[in-house]
């Protein structure tokens, strides 16, 4: 492919997987109540456990102040807990409630039902079997860090020599 037609490849990609990522959200009656950052932001603590607002902050690129109003609209939904760093008393560790985590589970049932059944409805086997193979490059396109990509192939060809 020529780059034209690779920006174009790109774009049709971006545009598709955009909609999808919409289509998704709107599938989700539990989800609905919560912004993408505070969803994200569960996805977090359900992942690490416990994590400190400020690091919460920094992977969600968003500020301190803006984090403290999503943990606070949470903390009122009764989705998370808080509790003082038996380290530093001035931290607070921010975890999933138990009601936090099955609304979490909740809204990922409801978004892989409609999915599931999307994919079963529309799609022929061959495209149900062409989406399985598509899974592996999308996740390779996620990962992908272009100066990581290009400081590992220097490093490679360095140690060639």
């Amino acid at each position: 492919m020529n780059n034209q037609t690779n920006t174009q490849f790109a774009s049709d990609l971006r545009t598709a997987t955009t909609r999808l990522i919409k289509k998704l959200r709107k599938e989700s009656p539990t989800g609905l109540q919560l912004s993408l950052t505070e969803r994200s932001t569960m996805a977090q603590l359900y992942q690490n456990k416990s994590m400190l607002p400020s690091e919460l902050a920094a992977n969600e690129m968003i500020t301190n102040q803006s984090m403290s109003q999503v943990l606070n609209h949470l903390f009122e939904l009764g989705y998370i807990v808080r509790v003082a760093s038996e380290t530093d008393k001035r931290k607070v560790n921010v975890s999933l409630s138990t009601h936090g985590e099955h609304t979490l589970m909740q809204f990922r049932h409801e978004r892989d039902e409609w999915l599931a059944s999307a994919i079963t409805a529309v799609c022929t086997p061959e495209e149900q079997a062409a989406l399985k193979v598509a899974i592996g490059a999308l996740v390779k396109i996620v990962g992908h860090t272009p100066g990581v990509v290009a400081r590992n192939e220097a490093i490679s060809a360095h140690a060639n020599q």
